[in-house]
């Protein structure tokens, strides 16, 4: 089993230690903190779950972003926050199409998903991939030769043709961002996404990229449902790309492949609440 807090330490920075030291009143600092996050690494959950971390960073004080946080603890702030506001609340705003949504009592789904801390550590991770999008151009092999395509990971259909047109043993990693770009589009901006129409052709050829039915791919109109269906499919391949190549493979994507539609509706709860919001979430940053 992966622990997974100890893989907090290769994201935070020294100034993000400094941050949550000053935060929680720690009597010896930045370094005591080093020190007790090296003795219990699981104490990293009770000290990105501060309040006085969370207003620090979002609230409308003093200039967070002048001390150079990273994005990984914003994001590592803002998923333990959800955490915590889904234990306090009896339904959420569920997405039900674009600029719709509904109240849905179907919470303790997303609590058991976000109380894991190895799918809270995937998700933090996973936000903070998307602060920098990688993009640029490839030459892919076709029946007419060798062709220059561009590819940008928030491009789903060039980034599956990269991956595919890879050796079959370096593809895991393209195949877990095509997970990760699943989730992301169907999970913090649904409205947007809904909105593309993909095509049955385009479909299809995602749907064998994902190694998924093709028919559940089509039957439905709605893209986030249809990125419910190809993502975890990616994730799978991910896996078994790992495995054929190294003999290991990453396990955790399983649970949250598994958990596709629970990691999705806590993505849009946490952008309607946070992410979009114009009076205290990134769109307005402190400052």
């Amino acid at each position: 089993m992966l622990n997974y807090p100890l893989l907090y330490a290769e994201h935070l920075s020294d100034r993000d230690i400094e941050l949550i030291a000053r935060c929680s009143k720690v009597p010896g600092g930045a370094s005591e903190v080093r020190e007790r996050l090296r003795r219990q690494p699981e104490a990293v959950d009770e000290l990105l779950s501060s309040d006085t971390l969370f207003d620090e960073i979002f609230g409308n004080g003093e200039a967070s972003t002048q001390i150079g946080m990273t994005p990984f603890l914003v994001f590592g702030v803002l998923v333990n926050k959800v955490a915590g506001d889904l234990s306090e609340t009896e339904f959420v705003p569920e997405w039900v199409g674009a600029g719709q949504r509904l109240p849905v009592f179907d919470v303790e789904t997303l609590r058991e998903f976000v109380s894991d801390g190895l799918r809270r550590y995937f998700m933090i991770e996973f936000l903070a991939s998307f602060t920098k999008i990688a993009s640029g151009a490839v030459w892919v092999q076709t029946s007419r030769g060798y062709r220059r395509r561009r590819f940008s990971e928030l491009d789903p259909v060039s980034l599956a043709e990269m991956v595919d047109s890879m050796p079959p043993g370096r593809r895991a990693g393209g195949y877990r961002r095509l997970g990760d770009v699943s989730l992301f589009l169907s999970g913090v901006f649904p409205d947007h996404t809904t909105r593309i129409d993909l095509g049955e052709v385009t479909r299809l050829r995602l749907a064998r990229s994902a190694g998924v039915d093709q028919t559940d791919a089509v039957s439905d109109e709605d893209v986030v449902r249809f990125y419910e269906i190809v993502g975890p499919g990616w994730y799978g391949r991910a896996i078994d790309s790992a495995y054929s190549g190294a003999g290991v493979g990453p396990e955790y994507l399983r649970s949250v492949a598994e958990r596709f539609t629970e990691a999705r509706r806590l993505l849009n709860f946490l952008s309607d609440r946070y992410l979009h919001r114009f009076d205290t979430g990134l769109m307005n940053p402190v400052g």
